[in-house]
């Protein structure tokens, strides 16, 4: 393995793209320490210590730029948000649905329609969040000077955080251009990652404290190993569906005859249903916290994480919307229509529409399955947290990103060492390794 490693610093090319990367993210995570004007960064993080819900999400996805109160606090989401709203529209206004297929100019269209929907949706969350600092108080203001409270401070917290978002989205995009992965879910990946550490430490004072025994600390280190095998297992699966292309004879060429496959991923979705599902569940408790009524603190507790409402609720909305997502992104009777119109048929199903009805039944089937194993993985840090008393969140869509985008990352490097005929990691005669795909950034 340690060869196979040393051969990317024999690639000029891919060894700048790596150290490129390493660069912009190093440069994202020093800006997360950046705070916004006017705020007292202390009493936001003590606060935050105390906070979950819908607060510690976005804490963990920005890194802790969110307690840090940072110009970098609301992190890649809105982009994502963004990106994620046009995918949908594609689907439900026809003039987008038709700039996504006219190729790569359409394309570039939609790009630039997405990053002006994430400077407005910054825009709309930095003003929230505005009004949301001059209302804390831990001891005191987290407002440095009170009498700044009001448009001047609002509109000097728009602008940094919006700029800080904008800024956030030109590091992806140009890691994602000219370094080597994704670049907006390597942002993501850093941010989450960045948190490791103080999860260890916080685990081995537990330990030493006697709050949590050795066995205890052995079991969720079985659990972590036998979790993300699982997860690396499952987003590698795929069902191939085997299809046959006709000959056909142009001129004196002929083209086709050839046997290939038609492959759908188990986990069509990917990490959307978890995000959509978690934020959504969140969001009106989170909003309870600031009511003080004795049926609204009721249904807060029916709603904290753990609770068997919660989860209930929870793997509710991860199934629909991994059914809604993957019917969003994968149209069988368009895949259906490609391969007639190419001269390709599955064997033993009648081209068009039967086509169209066998590719949507093996793709519902396979979906069942990912929804399972997207609830199994998400419900899982409410069971550890619980029964084994791990004091730090493991599993669920954290564990599902850092895993997806380090296989995806390790492709394109091993694709980069294949074309200039070195050993991947596995070695020759190993598998290949496939990253899943991702969605976020409007293709690769």
């Amino acid at each position: 393995m340690a060869s196979h490693f040393s051969n990317i610093a024999r690639i000029p090319e891919l060894k700048r793209r790596i150290l490129f990367s390493l660069a912009l993210l190093a440069v994202y995570r020093i800006g997360v320490f950046v705070t916004t004007p006017g705020v007292n960064r202390n009493i936001m993080g003590e606060f935050m210590g105390n906070a979950g819900g819908l607060f510690g999400l976005v804490n963990m996805f920005t890194g802790g730029a969110m307690s840090q109160v940072s110009v970098f606090a609301l992190g890649i989401m809105p982009y994502i948000s963004s990106s994620i709203i046009f995918q949908l529209l594609t689907v439900v206004w026809p003039w987008i649905g038709q700039l996504k297929k006219e190729g790569e100019a359409g394309r570039r269209k939609i790009t630039q329609y997405t990053r002006y929907g994430t400077v407005v949706l910054s825009i709309i969350q930095s003003f929230g969040i505005a009004l949301w600092l001059e209302s804390i108080k831990v001891g005191e203001l987290t407002v440095v000077d009170p009498d700044s409270v009001g448009w001047g401070f609002r509109l000097t917290t728009v602008i940094s955080m919006t700029a800080g978002t904008a800024f956030i989205m030109w590091l992806g995009e140009q890691i994602t251009e000219k370094g080597i992965g994704n670049g907006i879910s390597l942002i993501i990946f850093s941010g989450i990652v960045s948190r490791i550490p103080a999860s260890l430490s916080t685990t081995i004072d537990f330990v030493r404290g006697g709050q949590m025994t050795p066995l205890s600390m052995l079991i969720v280190a079985i659990v972590v190993v036998a979790v993300i095998g699982v997860i690396t297992f499952v987003e590698r699966g795929q069902r191939r569906i085997p299809v046959q292309y006709a000959k056909r004879v142009v001129g004196r060429k002929v083209y086709g005859g050839q046997s290939t496959h038609l492959p759908l991923k188990v986990n069509t979705a990917g990490v959307i249903p978890p995000i959509f599902a978690s934020s959504i569940i969140m969001f009106p408790a989170t909003m309870a916290n600031f009511i003080d009524h004795p049926w609204v603190n009721i249904f807060k507790d029916a709603m904290s994480p753990g609770s068997w409402v919660y989860n209930l609720m929870y793997v509710g909305l991860i199934v629909f919307f991994a059914f809604f997502y993957t019917a969003v992104q994968f149209d069988p009777m368009d895949v259906a229509e490609n391969m007639k119109k190419y001269g390709g048929y599955i064997p033993g199903i009648r081209p068009g529409k039967k086509t169209a009805e066998y590719i949507d039944t093996v793709l519902t089937r396979i979906t069942v399955f990912g929804a399972i194993y997207l609830s199994a993985i998400c419900v899982l840090p409410s069971i550890l947290q619980q029964q084994i008393n791990v004091p730090f969140y493991f599993g669920g869509t954290a564990l599902l990103i850092v895993v997806g985008v380090s296989l995806d990352t390790v492709s394109q490097i091993e694709s980069h060492l294949i074309t200039r005929h070195y050993d991947g990691f596995t070695g020759p005669k190993g598998p290949r390794i496939r990253g899943r795909t991702t969605r976020t950034t409007g293709g690769r």
